[in-house]
């Protein structure tokens, strides 16, 4: 079994019409109330909030303001924030957002609970900083036991690493959305080497795992 939907030029799921469908479409794996069956009713609250967003900030929110708006549309008041504590200046801002707009918002850094890198087997010379006598670990299951122990009715992730994130995302037990992803070549905005993959990044991005060693 396959699904290469990446590569569909047919888009046949978005008409709700098959007939012209590649042979390997999920879509044609099942049915309609097949997939309806998949949300509960929880679920399709979820999806009727988050598909209302899009409908009404379509080109006009910005996603600081699609997370307030599905907040809302959810009634949810108290949200949570999960940041890089590279990222503390940002995560303030959107604290102090949250906060002006009437959310209760509680928040907690990647660094928590100070734990050595060492803990986790680690050896100095795999540091950021190589061979410094100590360097904390960044703790996203602690940060999702501060959240959930907050009483969070949303987590939003800002600059979390990766693996770090789905870590996160893993242990936080309320709803998890995230507002942006860390990437400090590019400024935290990961697009830029998609964008770049025909041209400039053409080279450095096609042979990554051929060049890595």
């Amino acid at each position: 079994m396959t699904s290469t939907c990446t590569h569909c030029s047919k888009k046949s799921c978005q008409k709700g019409c098959f007939d012209d469908a590649p042979s390997n479409c999920p879509s044609l794996r099942t049915t309609a109330d097949e997939e309806i069956k998949r949300y509960s009713e929880n679920d399709r609250e979820t999806a009727r909030a988050a598909a209302r967003v899009e409908a009404e900030g379509y080109g006009r929110l910005t996603r600081v303001e699609e997370i307030m708006e599905y907040a809302l549309k959810c009634g949810y008041s108290h949200i949570g924030l999960a940041f890089c504590v590279g990222l503390q200046k940002e995560a303030r801002t959107f604290a102090d957002i949250l906060t002006h707009n009437g959310f209760k918002v509680d928040s907690v850094c990647c660094k928590n609970g100070g734990v050595s890198k060492e803990a986790l087997g680690m050896d100095s010379s795999e540091f950021v900083d190589a061979g410094c006598e100590f360097e904390a670990m960044c703790n996203p299951a602690g940060q999702a036991a501060v959240l959930d122990e907050c009483g969070c009715q949303l987590a939003v992730i800002l600059g979390l690493c990766v693996g770090h994130d789905t870590l996160f995302i893993k242990n936080c037990k309320a709803p998890v959305t995230v507002l942006a992803a860390k990437d400090r070549v590019l400024g935290h905005n990961p697009l830029a080497a998609i964008y770049n993959a025909d041209s400039y990044y053409r080279s450095r991005l096609f042979n990554y795992v051929k060049n890595r060693g």
